[in-house]
């Protein structure tokens, strides 16, 4: 919570923890159930995932559930490296609350 107490003031910075929301067939079939998948930072906890989110688009949370994905190989040429993992967030919004700037 630290790191966002400090940076709390400056809504870019809110912005950049959180990377960009996911657009793939399974997390578009979750809006209907109020349900929004988001790639974050790594460092960040459920608790901060949450606060950073209900500022950024003023809504109401009821569970954040996260995911650290494994890293991938990736051949470049004769060269064998590993793609960057990342953390998923899947956010649950409580009733009667939506994103709507995700849907358009």
């Amino acid at each position: 919570m630290q790191i966002i107490k400090k940076i709390m003031n400056n809504f870019g910075s809110l912005l950049n923890l959180i990377k960009y929301p996911l657009s793939t067939e399974k997390s578009i079939n979750l809006y209907k159930s109020r349900q929004y998948t988001f790639i974050v930072s790594k460092e960040l906890t459920k608790d901060q995932i949450k606060f950073v989110i209900e500022k950024i688009f003023n809504v109401k949370i009821q569970a954040v559930n996260t995911c650290i994905l494994p890293t991938k190989k990736k051949r470049v040429g004769q060269f064998i490296g590993k793609k960057t993992n990342y953390k998923k967030a899947y956010i649950t919004l409580k009733e009667g609350n939506t994103i709507s700037d995700l849907i358009e």
